[in-house]
């Protein structure tokens, strides 16, 4: 496979997908597509994609002979021989070299080999995946924070307005001193919570900067996401169902499997230690001294050319190939255990996401009711303050409670509208917003 077409390759890929315009509004699909392309990890493991096919195919060219030019030039001087005081002497050879069969080690490492590069591949779409899951909790934490700084401004003009009036009343006489306090402290506190749900949605947006791998000077503002209360509360599909479709599709374990074959063939590999090696060898050589004979009858009187079988059978090698097998043997257990765990996993997370939408749900329903028993209480309770007939601690706290509904309706409707998804990427592979 050629470096530079795989380089160019993965440049294109990551041109393709342009950043979008800084007054543009991203969308979940649009964040999904440009993370593909930029997101840092996941480019490293496609770097260990190509490591892994580069590795399959130097095991395969194990197969072919090897084969070598050596020449070897050298001079002596002997100032007090009686003969020739400067000799010269070169030789030329080519040998090649191919191993028959060497225990069946090259034909398992080959094999090996060959899985090491389908799970390299899966560890990075597995990858890509949990990015998509990733991005889908961020992008939905945002969306959440985002409508909770309206939920607070709506509160701060509220309390404001109330402190405004209430301080026109004391300075006509007509309310104390402590009324006023009370409704500017809670003003004060509206504030506080104001601006606490401002920096929650600059840390959510910073959260997902990171995982798309933008820097500093790019600004990210996300689409709404539109969703029903029928939606929110539609019944969930039979959890057996998910976790058996979770099983299927889960590609982590499906890594782990190929991995207990991994083990398997390591053993083998470990056991081919143990076996007779088998090798075949030939040259062919001429070499040239001087002082000597012409140069070309030197070469032609000094060809010679050789051919040899090698049989080497181990006998001991100091526990090594017994203490290699052990080894292969405690990793085919360890990776038999991490696919019983992955299963473990599947099962608590799947049950675990049916138990937490379930109970957004129902806490969506419940308040939706306290939602408007809120709001006909502020109301009611606003109503009688201007006519004097409650007190300031009443008023704040039909404030307080109508702003704890909406921020509770909030909260469980993202809560279910992410348990749903979820789901929904555990039986199907796929998020969509």
């Amino acid at each position: 496979m050629n470096t530079r077409i795989l380089t160019s390759s993965l440049l294109l890929t990551l041109t393709a997908i342009s950043l979008p315009a800084a007054d543009d509004v991203w969308s979940y699909a649009e964040c999904v597509d440009y993370a593909k392309g930029h997101n840092i990890s996941l480019q490293k493991l496609r770097l260990n994609e190509q490591t892994a096919d580069y590795n399959t195919e130097e095991a395969k060219a194990k197969w072919q002979p090897s084969l070598d030019f050596n020449t070897t030039h050298s001079y002596s001087n002997m100032p007090w021989s009686n003969s020739n005081k400067n000799t010269y002497n070169g030789q030329l050879g080519l040998n090649a070299g191919w191993t028959v069969w060497n225990g069946g080690e090259r034909e398992k490492t080959i094999e090996r080999n060959k899985l090491n590069s389908e799970i390299s591949h899966l560890d990075t779409a597995d990858a890509l995946r949990t990015l998509e899951t990733d991005l889908l909790q961020v992008y939905l934490n945002i969306l959440y924070a985002r409508e909770s700084i309206l939920i607070y401004e709506e509160a701060e003009k509220l309390s404001a307005a109330q402190a405004e009036r209430m301080k026109a009343l004391m300075e006509a006489g007509r309310a104390s001193r402590v009324d006023y306090a009370q409704l500017k402290a809670q003003h004060e506190q509206d504030q506080y919570n104001l601006v606490n749900a401002r920096g929650t949605y600059d840390t959510r947006r910073m959260e997902l900067k990171k995982l798309l791998e933008l820097g500093i000077d790019h600004e990210v503002e996300l689409a709404d996401v539109e969703v029903t209360a029928r939606e929110l509360l539609a019944q969930l599909p039979p959890i057996d169902e998910s976790y058996r479709l979770a099983v299927d599709n889960d590609l982590q374990l499906q890594g782990l499997r190929l991995q207990q074959e991994g083990a398997d063939i390591d053993v083998d590999i470990a056991k081919a230690a143990g076996r007779p090696n088998i090798s075949l060898n030939a040259g062919v050589g001429t070499g040239y001294y001087a002082p000597g004979g012409a140069f070309g009858t030197q070469l032609k009187q000094g060809w010679n050319e050789n051919i040899g079988l090698s049989l080497s059978i181990p006998i001991l090698d100091n526990k090594k190939t017994q203490t290699a097998v052990a080894r292969a043997k405690i990793q085919q257990l360890s990776a038999q255990l991490d696919s019983d765990q992955r299963l473990t996993d599947l099962a608590q997370a799947v049950e675990n996401w049916y138990i937490d939408t379930r109970s957004a749900q129902s806490r969506y329903e419940a308040a939706e009711q306290q939602l408007e028993s809120a709001k006909t209480s502020n109301e009611l309770t606003n109503e009688q303050f201007h006519l004097g007939l409650v007190n300031t601690i009443e008023l704040m706290t039909a404030h307080n409670n109508l702003l704890e509904a909406r921020q509770s309706l909030l909260q469980a409707k993202y809560m279910a509208l992410l348990g749903r998804k979820m789901i929904e990427y555990y039986r199907t592979t796929k998020v969509t917003l």
